[in-house]
């Protein structure tokens, strides 16, 4: 009989349930846990590895359009959140604030960062003095708070992790183009050519924009719900928190002038968009790009070497630049590994069992198409070489041709609720205006973004001809 170990698990279909499929997903692929605060949670060693594989990803991109990384403290003063009206009303609801610290009740309350702008633009204010300063260019690796009266484990959550951006720049031109070129060469490159995942690039409305800024814009990802996700954010600040915080420089004729500043953020909300994204009914589809283990090599059995071939084919793997895995628990069943292996959506499973070695061959399985074949050993390294890029464009097709065939272009307020039931509308931004907008609120769906007609993020949601992305949404 088989025990509770041997039994494979049992995800609620997405068509049945999919917020329920979801939370499944999540529990069996062993990706996280509700941490024992309400809207906390447990990221645990396969999900926090998919997490490092996005850190390196974006880390590698963020020094490449030239800022360097530095940290901050946790705690900020509440008086600096109070230097800016528009930001700190728009965090209010969210802040977890401290009073009490060392057995004493504090002199000034303190807020656990809900996002850094007050605080890095308080030394940003301090190390500016010159034109020759700037611009001044920041990120830091770390965790926020914001407390969350709906959570969903990694999608929203009161404690996430995630990077947030600070720059200063000498013009408003300057910060504009920086905030998008992170937006494009950081944020879009890495969700579309190592998550797979095909975000639409916008402008937020002003009621959606982020709290102080001047221009927000925004990657949105279609689930496989057809709802909207929020994948990451680039604001532009104008002048306003470089107002605040003193954030001045001496010009090259010498006159003191206010910097513009920028600030620009993705999460661990990532990884609740790669599993609403690429997930299915058999569990979570990883694209090879990110995955931490791309190929796993399963030793059926501990007979005639089989182990050691294994072994050998691991390492084979990983010499020829494929991230490898061994799988040698030979006294749990090959079912129950593989289904193991399955959940966790490693792309490739490589199946080794006597019967094989004798033939000089492995089965190959491709766990984007549940397709097993036998492939020679020797080669196999190309064979997996040329399936992981295969299903590296197989996953982004997919999920265009999904959002291409939910969006549907509509004339009017009516049709984009209706719309909105099964998928994403297009609807000219003229025919709604911020009236519309708050309607459509009143509804349950929001407008995700505003695009010109090719496409392209425009520069004023007062653009003529504008297209709104409207959605409801995680």
């Amino acid at each position: 009989m088989a025990g509770p170990k041997d039994r494979a698990p049992v995800l609620t279909p997405q068509a049945e349930d999919f917020p329920r499929w979801y939370q499944d997903l999540i529990n069996k692929a062993e990706l996280a846990d509700n941490g024992p605060v309400r809207g906390t949670m447990v990221i645990r060693p396969y999900g926090y590895a998919l997490w490092e594989r996005m850190q390196a990803e974006l880390d590698a991109r963020i020094k490449a359009a030239g800022a360097e990384n530095a940290y901050f403290p946790l705690f900020i003063p509440e008086s600096y959140l109070r230097r800016e009206a528009e930001h700190v009303e728009g965090f209010s609801p969210e802040l977890a604030v401290v009073t009490v610290a060392g057995g004493k009740e504090l002199e000034e309350p303190v807020v656990v960062r809900p996002t850094s702008e007050t605080v890095i633009g308080e030394f940003m204010a301090k190390w500016v003095q010159s034109y020759r300063d700037l611009p001044l260019l920041l990120n830091q690796w770390a965790n926020v708070v914001r407390w969350e009266l709906r959570p969903r484990v990694f999608l929203r959550t009161s404690e996430f992790l995630w990077q947030e951006g600070h720059t200063a720049h000498v013009s408003e031109a300057d910060a504009r183009d920086y905030a998008v070129r992170i937006l494009h060469e950081v944020y879009e490159d890495f969700m579309v050519n190592v998550l797979a995942i095909p975000v639409v690039v916008g402008r937020k409305t002003r009621k959606e924009r982020f709290a102080g800024a001047t221009n927000t814009m925004t990657c949105e990802a279609m689930t496989g719900d057809g709802k909207a996700l929020q994948m990451g954010t680039s604001h532009e600040l104008g002048q306003n928190f470089a107002r605040a915080f003193e954030i001045t420089y001496l010009d090259e004729h010498g006159t003191q002038q206010l910097a513009w500043t920028t600030s620009w953020g993705v999460s661990t909300r990532m990884v609740g968009g790669l599993i609403m994204c690429h997930g299915d009914d058999r569990g979570l589809c990883v694209p090879p790009r990110l995955a931490p283990i791309q190929a796993v090599v399963l030793a059926v059995r501990d007979e005639g070497g089989v182990v050691a071939e294994a072994g050998r084919l691991a390492e084979m793997l990983g010499g020829a630049g494929v991230r490898a895995r061994l799988d040698d628990r030979v006294a749990l069943s090959l079912g129950r590994r593989a289904t193991d292996w399955e959940l966790k959506g490693v792309p490739v499973r490589l199946e080794l069992g006597p019967r094989d070695l004798a033939a000089g061959e492995v089965t190959l399985v491709d766990r984007l198409a549940g397709i097993k074949s036998a492939v020679p050993l020797e080669g196999v390294d190309e064979a997996v070489s040329d399936l992981l890029e295969a299903q590296q464009s197989a996953l982004l097709r997919s999920a265009t041709e999904r959002r291409e065939a939910r969006t549907q272009d509509v004339s009017g307020l009516a049709e984009a609720v209706e719309a909105a039931t099964t998928g994403w509308a297009r609807v000219p931004w003229s025919r709604l205006g911020e009236e519309g907008e708050a309607e459509l609120a009143e509804r349950g769906v929001t407008v995700r973004c505003l695009l010109r007609p090719d496409g392209s993020v425009p520069e004023s949601q007062d653009e003529q001809g504008l297209v709104a992305v409207v959605a409801r949404a995680y």
